[in-house]
């Protein structure tokens, strides 16, 4: 089992890297600020914009109370393609930098570095939204109260949405002629946080809270496609490892046809990579045909351990290949040559969202060959049109009906190339993976977080303890 001390070892290391790094590259950008000196690899990708961040910390806060601006806190992480979207957009602008750097103190913050930061947050702009998301945008007092909350923004108004410009004008006016009512509005909201945080209910917990938990979730499935709720589509493991559950206590057979349903269809979308393996962190249709193309290691852990559950609920082998693959995937592309586990993968590469992992029907052919290419592009659903972009993410959707779970495929199967066991897929898919290597990759995001890579070992471990029966280990 991996050690808590090494785990924190190779982060120093790395931290040391990643900061001389940057300090030697300092004096070929035009700006350099305060970020520059941290550890995260998402603050240091905001080093060098003409923003004067600042890290979360006492100096900010004091400038801000000093000064008597508002603050604009940006939260958000390395691997988030909307985040990248929003400081293309506007926080390399200058004209936006000059806004933010004259009438506000701004902060930027990783959530995987400083979760308890962003659940405050996460919690004020659902509240004061409905919903929430990364980049998270909120402007708070310099006491820190919040008074308004958002996710992105794109630099200028457009299609109905308040752009950022926009927005910070209108802050910075409201801030100079009614402040009080800013300051009034961002007292009222944390005392009302707060106060929800500290309700409890009086009792004891009995079976009636896992039958409401069970009744929410069947209200919300999808029938069809699997998963709960509409797009984007989250596949949330944590519901489907509580129906597990709920199937083995009370005998509910509909709770695993949910889970069944859902793990088939994940896996037959694109949100599954065929070709390297790994899932990426969410669908953004119904089908899970298009996926936001990040991959976190915390999704991929849970989502192992809910097939391996699945697996042994069953039996059928299905579920044990696809943990096996999750597995190959973070052994391979996720792991540090001292044993941690590394944090995430970038939706974009080249500055593209899924350029990595979109293939034409040419680019297999150009690999494979014309023989196999064809046949390979009929089972991965990879056509001229395309599904993405005019390009193509490889699934399985229309094969979904067809495949067989339990492992055992006759010879009509075999003879149309049942994905899941079949060894001319295997070489071709190689071949396929070997040619994608030599892509630019995107961006890893190497820190090692221990809470992550706590989860990531633990289904290791249940894998192994399965392995005589599935070969997991």
């Amino acid at each position: 089992m991996l050690e808590v001390g090494i785990v924190i070892s190779h982060l120093q290391i790395l931290t040391v890297n990643i900061s001389e790094g940057c300090d030697n590259l300092s004096g070929q950008h035009k700006y350099t600020n305060k970020l520059i000196s941290e550890k995260s690899p998402y603050l240091l990708q905001h080093a060098h914009n003409p923003v004067d961040w600042y890290p979360w910390g006492d100096e900010a806060f004091a400038k801000a109370k000093a000064e008597d601006k508002p603050i604009f806190l940006s939260i958000g992480y390395s691997t988030c393609h909307w985040c990248h979207v929003m400081e293309r957009e506007c926080f390399e602008d200058e004209e936006v930098a000059a806004l933010l750097n004259q009438g506000f103190v701004s902060i930027k913050v990783d959530r995987e570095e400083r979760p308890d930061i962003d659940s405050v947050y996460m919690n004020v702009c659902q509240a004061m939204t409905g919903s929430g998301g990364w980049p998270l945008t909120v402007f708070l007092t310099p006491e820190g109260h919040p008074f308004f909350a958002g996710t992105y923004f794109p630099k200028h108004s457009r299609y109905g949405g308040v752009g950022f410009v926009e927005l910070l004008k209108a802050i910075r006016e409201k801030w100079a002629e009614n402040r009080e009512e800013l300051e009034g509005l961002g007292k009222e909201i944390m005392d009302r946080i707060a106060a929800q945080m500290n309700e409890s209910s009086l009792g004891e917990p009995n079976s009636e809270l896992l039958h409401g938990g069970y009744r929410s979730l069947e209200k919300s499935f999808d029938p069809v496609y699997g998963g709960f709720g509409g797009a984007p589509k989250f596949p949330t493991p944590h519901h489907l490892l509580f129906l597990l559950r709920y199937w083995k206590r009370f005998q509910k057979p509909p709770a695993l046809e949910m889970v069944e349903k859902t793990l088939l269809a994940m896996y037959c979308g694109g949100i599954f990579d065929h070709i390297g393996f790994g899932f990426s962190r969410y669908s953004t249709d119904r089908q899970w045909l298009v996926p936001h193309f990040e991959k976190m290691l915390y999704d991929n852990a849970l989502l192992s351990l809910a097939y391996l559950e699945a697996y042994q609920a069953t039996g059928k082998a299905f579920y044990a290949k696809v943990a096996r693959d999750i597995f190959t995937y973070i052994l391979r592309d996720m792991t540090s040559p001292e044993g941690g586990f590394y944090t995430a993968e970038d939706a974009d590469s080249e500055g593209v969202e899924g350029k990595f992992y979109l293939w034409t029907p040419d680019e297999v052919k150009d690999v494979l060959g014309a023989d196999d290419g064809e046949y390979f592009c009929g089972l991965y659903d990879i056509t001229e049109k395309g599904n993405f972009e005019g390009k193509n993410i490889l699934n399985l959707l229309d094969k979904m009906p067809e495949l067989s779970l339990d492992g055992v495929i006759g010879p009509d199967e075999a003879e149309r190339g049942n994905p899941l066991k079949n060894e001319r897929v295997d070489a071709l898919r190689n071949k396929l993976f070997a040619a994608r290597e030599k892509r630019v990759h995107p961006f890893k995001d190497d820190k090692i977080l221990t809470s992550w890579n706590g989860l990531m070992i633990a289904s290791l471990a249940r894998g192994c303890l399965d392995s005589r029966r599935a070969d997991l280990c």
